[in-house]
């Protein structure tokens, strides 16, 4: 497969396809959406939402929720506000997410059907990396949407004066719901 993508590149470059795409490193409407990597969203989301190449910062992580207050998303979002110039946030969960029910136990097994050792787990383990927590999905996607509006909009290094918002896309039709907050 990697090949063959690497042949329409070579096609895309020397037909200067990539003309219409140009744009500069900052966002034109000032947002960033933190979503999930969802395969559906990839067009899906752009289109819903009726953004194009050069409106927003992008960041994409399973299940489209940040985790750790110092995880690579949140670096990302705090680049894009303090040298991109954002000064809104959306937190994008969606429908039927994978993550949502991933079983930590389940996937500690596949891990080991694909050849890791035993051994590299427990050494983790030792190293005090709770893998239970870490490969533990959700069970409620307001939920999970709400905690990481909670943790962006609490970050100690976020300014008070970017609006962060959270919203669950339905994959099918692309409908945006606003999540309530109490």
């Amino acid at each position: 497969m990697i090949e063959e993508m690497l042949k329409f590149n070579k096609a895309f470059v020397e037909s200067k396809a990539y003309e219409k795409y140009a744009t500069s490193k900052y966002p034109d409407k000032k947002l960033a959406i933190v979503t999930c990597m969802d395969t559906r969203l990839v067009e899906l989301l752009p289109a819903a939402l009726g953004i194009k190449n050069g409106d927003v910062k992008m960041i994409k992580v399973a299940s489209g929720t940040i985790t750790n207050p110092f995880d690579s998303a949140m670096r990302s979002l705090l680049i894009a506000i303090y040298e991109l110039g954002v000064n809104e946030v959306m937190i994008i969960g969606h429908t039927g997410c994978g993550v949502q029910g991933m079983n930590a136990e389940e996937m500690l097994h596949l891990m080991k059907e694909r050849g890791i050792d035993e051994e590299h787990i427990s050494l983790m383990r030792h190293c005090g990396i709770d893998l239970d927590a870490w490969l533990h999905g959700f069970d409620d996607t307001e939920a999970a949407v709400l905690e990481t509006v909670d943790l962006v909009r609490n970050h100690p290094l976020m300014p008070k004066d970017v609006v962060v918002k959270g919203y669950i896309i339905e994959t099918h039709t692309g409908e945006l719901m606003p999540i309530k907050e109490n």
